[in-house]
């Protein structure tokens, strides 16, 4: 494992600490779950966005209409 110095406001610190204390972390381990969801939000957002990326490209909509016009078929063949 990697170390890693930075520097905080003294306002954030005082609450990490606080937090901290609540739940009976350390304050690395608080920060290093706080990170990781914060980078999970991002990575879903970006996934968000590139869902409403496609759907505004007509191409891709033709596509994907195209694709489940396919399934539907399949889906109706197997059911025979």
């Amino acid at each position: 494992m990697a170390t890693f110095t930075s520097t905080l406001p003294d306002d954030l610190l005082k609450r990490l600490g606080d937090y901290a204390q609540k739940l009976s972390l350390p304050k690395n381990k608080l920060m290093e779950n706080a990170l990781n969801l914060y980078l999970e939000h991002l990575k879903r957002a970006e996934y968000v966005k590139s869902y409403r990326t496609a759907s505004e490209d007509i191409d891709i909509l033709l596509v994907a209409e195209e694709g489940m016009g396919n399934y539907l078929k399949q889906i109706e063949d197997e059911a025979r």
